[in-house]
């Protein structure tokens, strides 16, 4: 048991799929889970683990942003021995070859800040993924009939953006899209020496403004789950 997770010894597993909602953390766990047991609800935070394919995983909320991100990354590394650790989330399209319901696997994030920036000083450290769970990603989102990108990502520190020209500079290098929590998992698993990826499913568009219903969001984030739990256990 730590701070923010109260699970006990043996029950989170060495693999771990992080969604930033705690309700998607639990959908996610009745619907590609067997036998999934509640592990942890400190504050809410909702964490299951059970049996995938005959794989243990757990999938454990992290909040939103970087900073909630990083305090339940660290404890599932430091504390219960967390090996491989994948993102599930939403992302706002950036790019107009980009559509709505799209999967972007990250393969670096940017950002203008994180919880680690202090550790680096003047140093821009690049936040990247393990290349072994990109490429099984990559070969496993190929099944599925859904557009799948690969490339950078912004991982932001604010939800309300409020830097127009920001956003025009990295659209004109190629970032894919936004999301809120990537570059600081990726720092914490180079740092402890851990597998991690960023699987997102493009949820709106803000070259579009076009955005997923609620209703039809659950159907598509599935594709996003399965993609995650295939390249984990490749």
């Amino acid at each position: 048991m730590t701070i923010h997770i109260g699970a006990k010894p043996g029950e989170i597993a060495e693999t771990v799929l992080m969604p930033g909602d705690p309700y998607r953390a639990r959908w996610a766990a009745q619907t590609f889970l067997t036998d999934a047991v509640l592990v942890n609800e400190v504050r809410g935070m909702l964490g299951y683990t059970g049996t995938w394919r005959g794989h243990k995983v757990t999938i454990q909320g992290s909040g939103m942003g970087m900073a909630s991100l990083s305090i339940y990354a660290n404890e599932l590394i430091r504390d219960y021995g967390a090996q491989t650790l994948i993102r599930i989330g939403s992302a706002g399209a950036m790019q107009p070859q980009l559509k709505v319901r799209d999967i972007v696997l990250a393969m670096s994030a940017c950002t203008l800040s994180t919880p680690s920036r202090g550790i680096f000083r003047e140093l821009n450290f690049a936040p990247t993924a393990d290349f072994g769970l990109l490429h099984a990603a990559w070969k496993a989102a190929q099944g599925l009939d859904v557009a799948t990108h690969a490339g950078q990502i912004y991982s932001s520190d604010v939800f309300y953006d409020e830097r127009p020209d920001l956003n025009e500079q990295m659209q004109r290098h190629g970032v894919l899209c936004v999301e809120m929590e990537a570059a600081e998992l990726y720092t914490l698993a180079a740092r402890y020496g851990r597998r991690a990826l960023a699987v997102l499913t493009i949820s709106d568009h803000l070259l579009t403004h076009e955005a997923l219903p609620s209703d039809q969001r659950e159907r598509s984030f599935g594709d996003m789950v399965e993609v995650a739990l295939t390249a984990a256990f490749a």
